[in-house]
């Protein structure tokens, strides 16, 4: 039978010290068969207990001393060889307590804060910063109200019923990226630990059996053009106003750019030589560069705007800075106020828009021409035939484009009205 350990006291323990050799150094302290205090040669002091689980010897650490006190370590020890008796492993039940809370304590974030973490990393992917706006825009309006302080793994498919409801025949479009927007945040949550299951906001299987479909609901709605009839009028009375959202506005029709790249546009992307803008892909819709060739009253345009020292805009605002959106389209609501029955969509009725532009330069060129119709895609940078169609295709037209644009221009100075027919080499 071995031989027990003589129990030490309070003040025993204390006084044990390293011998000033080796390694560390154990001193059994009875009370319990195999409990140990370890000393090591800086003279840090802990609590083992030397045991056979499952017929392997382990040592247990129980906690450093002097924060674990000798009676403590005993009561430690005790618990520990009574649970190898039960059949239990005290190191492995002990990883599974820490993990169990370790998991806890990250399931316990809100849906607010697991998306402002989602956010600091997919916001970063957009390059316009009107999208990194739109997507928190749209979270903070309508999820955090209802859902922001709601435990992350605590929200049902009847939370996400509730929120997107209230907007979802109203405000379809909207409604539907906020689903999605949603969706991201709690997928992000899963991976990240902080909830298990289903997604609640997942469309397929889950939310199509209780919501209708968007496309059911919301009719599409085009941005309201100009009448082809009433292009030319409405240049004249363009021209016939002063302003630098006018010129840019008028420079926006003549290249059917959209608002963004027209007041984006910097000095340093024009090249005069070759009356080429050359619009970088981080500014583009598609990301991918897009060359717009200028005609000659384009051109002119661009050279009568002046300089503003230190900025890099060519229709930049009063403070060197970007002109806004709105700028843009108060100056067409104006020519549109200004004028007996405005000028509005031959099919909405609704007055035109500066986006609708882009509309009505497809018109002409499909109603008025004998362009083909590639070419005008191309033409207002949308991409155009299948994937592989587009890696075979290298070049993108743009000296046949200048001859579209030169036409496209006359048409709306009033100098061609009937039909263009493509000149052929």
């Amino acid at each position: 039978m071995p031989k027990k350990a003589r129990e030490l006291t309070a003040l025993d323990v204390k006084r044990l010290k390293h011998p000033g050799q080796g390694g560390n150094k154990t001193f059994a302290v009875g009370g319990v068969d195999g409990l140990l205090l370890q000393v090591t040669p800086t003279g840090a002091r802990s609590w083992l207990l030397r045991c056979m689980i499952a017929g392997t010897r382990r040592n247990l650490g129980l906690g450093p001393f002097p924060d674990v006190t000798l009676a403590n370590a005993r009561e430690r020890a005790r618990a520990a060889r009574d649970m190898i008796r039960e059949g239990i492993d005290p190191i492995e039940h002990k990883r599974a307590s820490q993990e169990t809370l370790r998991s806890s304590s990250q399931r316990g974030m809100t849906f607010k804060e697991s998306m402002e973490s989602y956010l600091a990393v997919k916001l970063a992917e957009f390059d316009n910063d009107k999208h990194r706006k739109q997507w928190r825009a749209t979270l903070d309006k309508y999820a955090v109200p209802n859902l922001g302080d709601m435990p992350i793994d605590e929200i049902t498919v009847q939370d996400i019923v509730h929120t997107l409801s209230q907007i979802w025949e109203t405000k379809t479009e909207t409604a539907s990226r906020l689903r999605g927007r949603i969706e991201a945040v709690l997928s992000w949550a899963t991976v990240k630990g902080h909830r298990t299951g289903d997604n609640p906001a997942r469309w397929r299987g889950n939310l199509d059996a209780v919501l209708a479909k968007p496309t059911k609901l919301a009719k599409v709605q085009h941005h309201p053009a100009l009448s082809l009839a009433d292009a030319p009028t409405w240049l004249a009375d363009l021209r016939g106003r002063s302003g630098t959202a006018t010129r840019a506005l008028e420079f926006m029709a003549m290249t059917a750019a959209r608002s963004g790249e027209i007041r984006g546009a910097r000095w340093d992307e024009l090249d005069w030589d070759s009356a080429l803008w050359t619009i970088p892909g981080d500014r583009m819709k598609a990301s991918k560069e897009h060359r717009v060739p200028l005609t000659t009253e384009a051109l002119a345009l661009v050279d009568g705007m002046p300089r503003l020292e230190g900025s890099p805009y060519i229709f930049a605002a009063p403070r060197g800075g970007q002109l806004s959106d709105a700028a843009l389209s108060a100056c067409m609501k104006r020519i549109h106020a200004a004028r007996v029955n405005g000028y509005v969509d031959e099919r909405s009725g609704r007055p035109a828009v500066p986006h609708g532009l882009r509309s009505t330069f497809r018109d002409w060129a499909a109603e008025r021409t004998e362009f083909p119709s590639d070419m005008a895609e191309i033409s207002l940078a949308h991409s155009v035939g299948s994937e592989v169609e587009r890696a075979y295709r290298r070049g993108d037209l743009v000296e046949k484009r200048r001859g579209m644009m030169a036409a496209w221009g006359r048409f709306l100075s009033g100098e061609a009205s009937s039909k263009v027919v493509q000149m052929r080499s």
